[in-house]
């Protein structure tokens, strides 16, 4: 996962649940997950994939970090499900 996905779970949770709460997700992710942090060859992909899709910037990080590890990328997102996506992909909205 890149970090600049951990940020945007990281938000999502202290805006709905409050600090401590992301604080404590964001732990728990750093025992479970390995962060990237994207360098420059990931970031180009990334505007790439950004300038042929209308999709939002921090999906495009989680599908170029997914392509580059050769790893399925494991979401519940419409505007990722409902593309063709130069990655494997998971949908989770039914586990």
């Amino acid at each position: 996962m890149s970090w600049v996905n951990a940020v945007e779970v990281y938000y999502r949770v202290e805006r709905d649940h409050g600090r401590s709460e992301a604080d404590e997700v964001l732990t728990e992710m750093r025992r479970k997950i390995e962060l990237d942090l994207p360098g420059t060859a990931l970031m180009v992909e990334t505007a790439r994939l950004k300038a042929i899709m209308p999709i939002a910037l921090a999906d495009c990080f989680a599908i170029a970090t997914a392509r580059a590890r050769d790893l399925t990328l494991l979401s519940g997102d419409p505007e990722i499900l409902d593309r063709d996506v130069p990655c494997r992909v998971e949908d989770i909205r039914s586990t």
